[in-house]
């Protein structure tokens, strides 16, 4: 797989996966909003219950880009591989957007639940500073106009900052919260009824897609863009 670190090779390749990609994601998505649309209501949450099929996904698809993201960046620090900046720059602008999407669903589920749109929990106040260390990614990628530098300086943000996932992830275990722990993957199986379950299966499947299609896309276009940006300074414009 790191041949494809070429950026010829990526270009090559995700060319030809994209169009195929984009197609299994709208059907995803137009199959998830459907059954998600079409869940009887819950006996204790009522319609509300339809949050889950957008909050869960959200939250799973965030701290899956952070991983991939710190990924990419500890293979670009390490490594040096052509491609494995600039996988970690263009990732944190999609994950800051499902971490967003989670807190904003999030709240919403809260209110009509808790009482309140917020509380400062173990789960929600470790997923609000993921956004922050998105934001934060962000920001000093922008801050800083040598490329090289930038990434060797993000990266190391994005690597200390991973020690928050199994923060986020173990919260619910380590300290008593609202937020209910875990209901799907866990030892004795999930607890969520099948009713449900389908659905949010196939609405994360369909977030996972759509955060992949996004991410090659956003890859493209950054290689691209500094191809061009080389073409330029080369000719003296």
């Amino acid at each position: 797989m790191l041949r494809y670190a070429n950026p010829k090779l990526f270009l090559d390749a995700s060319g030809k996966l994209l169009p195929w990609l984009g197609a299994i994601t709208a059907l995803l998505l137009v199959a998830g909003l459907w059954l998600a649309l079409t869940v009887p209501p819950d006996y204790q949450q009522g319609i509300t219950v339809r949050i889950l099929f957008l909050h869960v996904p959200a939250a799973w698809t965030a701290m899956m880009a952070y991983g991939l993201m710190a990924i990419a960046a500890g293979v670009g620090l390490v490594g040096r591989h052509p491609l494995a900046d600039v996988a970690a720059k263009t990732a944190a602008p999609l994950g800051a957007v499902f971490t967003a999407l989670g807190l904003v669903t999030g709240s919403l589920w809260g209110r009509p639940m808790w009482g309140a749109f917020w509380v400062w929990d173990g789960r929600l106040t470790s997923f609000l500073l993921l956004l922050f260390l998105y934001l934060g990614i962000i920001a000093l990628s922008n801050a800083i106009e040598d490329e090289t530098r930038a990434a060797r300086v993000t990266a190391v943000l994005t690597l200390v900052g991973a020690v928050n996932l199994p923060i986020i992830h173990f919260s619910v275990v380590w300290w008593t919260t609202l937020h209910q722990g875990e209901s799907i993957i866990r030892a004795g199986g999930p607890t969520i009824a099948p009713v449900f379950l389908w659905p949010l299966l196939v609405m994360a499947l369909a977030y996972t897609a759509l955060f992949f299609t996004l991410w090659i896309i956003r890859i493209r276009t950054e290689v691209l863009m500094r191809r061009v940006a080389t073409l330029t300074l080369g000719k003296g414009v």
